[in-house]
């Protein structure tokens, strides 16, 4: 059995820590609220903006003819796991991983897979492996700022336009709520056609200044958006996530004290009793002389 000075020393130990991610999960549920409703404000807006350039293309011919919609042959892949600039928030940052490394096995075989990761978790991950690497936009959670978003989606449709890539695909999680986010392995170019046979149009739309010119303002503004969306999904994620673990490790710290306390409680007394029975044993020896 411990002795008491080992004991006390733990409970002082897991006490502080219990303060620690009592203040963290206080911390992340802040957070949690301003990001729920940026992506609750945003999904409304990406939904929308979708529909309007579904209905527009399907309303003219040839809206497939868009560069980030052309279909290639794949054989380089651009994959951007999305992850966490910290831990300590569960399984967040580890089911990107997996996630990524499995879409890598079962549909990747055989293409030149490129990862461009956003998060430190997610740099510090793909550091320890062989693909090639853009770390440009890894620290973009550091100033979450519509500017560098929009220059990382840029960036991919940039490349993916000049041919540089033949796939571009964002593996993130999507939040529902603060206990639950789904991985999603989203395919981001080239776009899925916006123009299909099913698709009817009951309205008559006059286009100004032209369809191609509205096609191609709407296109990279939708899928800025969804690069956007997908940003905000793993931000909100992330907070829920980390808030949600640091309420079970507050738990887990409050039902450890417990168990320290009651040890803590049976040592003092078991401590007593030895030198209670040592003072008996000392009177009975003195008075049997």
């Amino acid at each position: 059995m411990a002795n008491l000075k080992e004991v006390k020393q733990r409970i002082t130990s897991v006490i502080s820590t219990q303060q620690i991610t009592k203040a963290m999960k206080m911390v992340s549920a802040a957070k949690l609220r301003r990001a729920q409703d940026k992506i609750i404000q945003m999904r409304p807006f990406s939904q929308k903006l979708t529909a309007i350039l579904n209905n527009v293309s399907a309303a003219s011919e040839g809206a497939t003819d868009l560069v980030y919609a052309q279909k290639r042959e794949v054989k380089k892949v651009l994959l951007i796991p999305i992850t966490s600039d910290k831990g300590l928030c569960g399984a967040f940052n580890s089911n990107v991983m997996k996630a990524t490394n499995l879409a890598i096995r079962e549909h990747f075989a055989g293409a030149d897979i490129t990862i461009m990761p956003i998060g430190k978790k997610s740099l510090e991950y793909f550091k320890k492996t062989n693909y090639p690497r853009i770390e440009g936009f890894s620290t973009l959670f550091l100033d979450l700022s519509s500017d560098n978003i929009r220059a990382a989606a840029n960036y991919a449709m940039d490349a993916f336009a000049a041919g540089e890539f033949d796939q571009v695909f964002l593996i993130f999680n999507e939040f529902k709520n603060v206990a639950t986010q789904f991985v999603r392995t989203e395919q981001f170019l080239p776009m899925e056609a916006v123009a299909t046979e099913e698709v009817k149009v009951d309205t008559d739309y006059i286009l100004e200044p032209s369809r191609e010119f509205i096609i191609e303002e709407l296109v990279p503004k939708a899928l800025r958006t969804q690069f956007l969306k997908a940003i905000l999904e793993s931000n909100a994620s992330e907070h829920g996530a980390r808030m949600t673990a640091m309420d079970k490790a507050t738990e887990n710290a409050g039902d450890l004290l417990k168990e320290l306390k009651l040890m803590y409680n049976r040592t003092r007394q078991a401590a007593i009793t030895n030198e209670i029975l040592e003072i008996v044993a000392g009177a009975n020896a003195l008075g049997g002389k």
